[in-house]
Order: structure tokens, then C-alpha cells, then sequence
């Protein structure tokens, strides 16, 4: 028998499956990709680097998503602006992920490479170099929590009646839709009135 035209497996087939198991589980494992794809176990590690390579492959997937053109903008907070709200978007897409991405070493170079761009934005924007990191990590908390509220139901309280929580059921009926969106705003706006702060300091 010849070969066949298209490979029955290559790193972005894998790529794919196991997001498409994070998607629906919130994990994968190496046996459930192979057997997605019909193949045997084996034949998947001889694609990739074991399970940490996986994860990292799907890093690089969820983060290919974000536009790091964003981080070319001036002046410094539009840009960093711009970014998160693409981070946010790039996450929201697939949240069972945040949890197994966010628990392991990142290692993929492309993801490094938008540290990198963050990190020498604000240094070229005047930012002490021991403030840069818990800056962009604290960036991160905000857009990642805002990730997950992204896909959590519109209403995430549910009230037996009025009368035992009266002032919690007045402030949920005045928020509206978009809540989420309307929160991240609020909180991103303190995340850079306090870096704006720190810079001028």
C-alpha cells in the first residue's frame, strides 16, 4: 500500500484534538487524542514532546489569537489596553484551558516572544525594571479572571426571593446586560490608573 496523501497525524491534528478534548473536558490525555484520531498512543509521542509538549502546542494555539501588533501602539496604555482586551478575547474563546495553561512553566518561544514585546514597552516607557513583571502579572490576573467570567452564565446569582437580600437584588437589576464586559472595563481602568501612577512616581 502507498502512502497515504494527507499524514493520519502531525503536530497541528494533535494540536487540535487535544484543545478540542480541553474544550469539552478541561483535560486531555495522550491515550484520548490517539483515540480521537485512530491511532495508537505511541504514534503520538513520536510528534511531540510528551505531554508538557502538548501543552505548550496548545499555548501556542490559544495564544496565536491574541494581536501582539497591539503592543506596537502609542503611547504605552493604549497599547497595553489593546493587548489585554485581546488576551481577554483570545482566552475567553476556549476557558477550560486557562486552569491547565496557567498551572505549567511556559516554555513555547512564540509565547515568550509577546513577554518579551510587553516586557520592553514598559522599559522603554519609563517603568522601573522591578515593577515591570508584577505589572504584566497582575495584567494577566485581570484579563484571565475576566476570561472565565466570560463564560460563566449572565446571571451568576440567583436569588430565592427579594426580601432576604434586598440592596443585592436592587444593584443586580441596575447592572444591565453585559455585565462582564462592563466589569473588565471598570477593572482595567484601575489596573492603569495605578500603572500610570507608578510611572510617574
Amino acid at each position: 500500500m502507498g502512502r497515504p496523501r494527507t499524514p493520519l497525524l502531525d503536530r497541528e491534528r494533535i494540536t487540535t484534538t487535544a484543545l478540542e478534548l480541553v474544550d469539552e473536558r478541561g483535560e486531555f490525555s495522550v491515550p484520548q487524542i490517539a483515540k480521537r484520531l485512530g491511532v495508537q498512543t505511541g504514534s503520538v509521542y513520536h510528534h511531540v514532546d510528551g505531554r508538557d509538549g502538548i501543552v505548550e502546542l496548545l499555548r501556542e494555539r490559544v495564544t496565536s489569537a491574541i494581536d501582539t501588533q497591539a503592543l506596537a501602539l502609542a503611547p504605552w496604555d493604549a497599547a497595553l489596553a489593546a493587548w489585554a482586551r485581546s488576551y481577554r478575547e483570545a482566552f475567553a474563546a476556549h476557558p477550560k484551558a486557562i486552569p491547565l495553561l496557567m498551572t505549567s512553566p511556559v516554555r513555547a518561544p512564540r509565547v515568550l516572544e509577546h513577554y518579551e514585546r510587553a516586557v520592553t514597552l514598559l522599559l522603554d516607557a519609563g517603568f522601573a525594571l522591578p515593577d515591570v513583571m508584577p505589572l504584566i502579572m497582575a495584567l494577566e490576573n485581570l484579563v484571565l479572571g475576566s476570561a472565565l467570567d466570560l463564560a460563566a452564565p449572565e446571571i451568576m446569582w440567583e436569588l430565592p426571593d427579594e426580601t432576604t437580600t434586598p440592596r443585592l437584588a436592587e444593584a443586580l437589576d441596575a447592572v444591565g446586560e453585559g455585565r462582564a464586559d462592563r466589569a473588565f472595563e471598570l477593572a482595567l481602568e484601575g489596573f492603569l490608573t495605578h500603572a500610570r501612577a507608578l510611572q510617574a512616581g
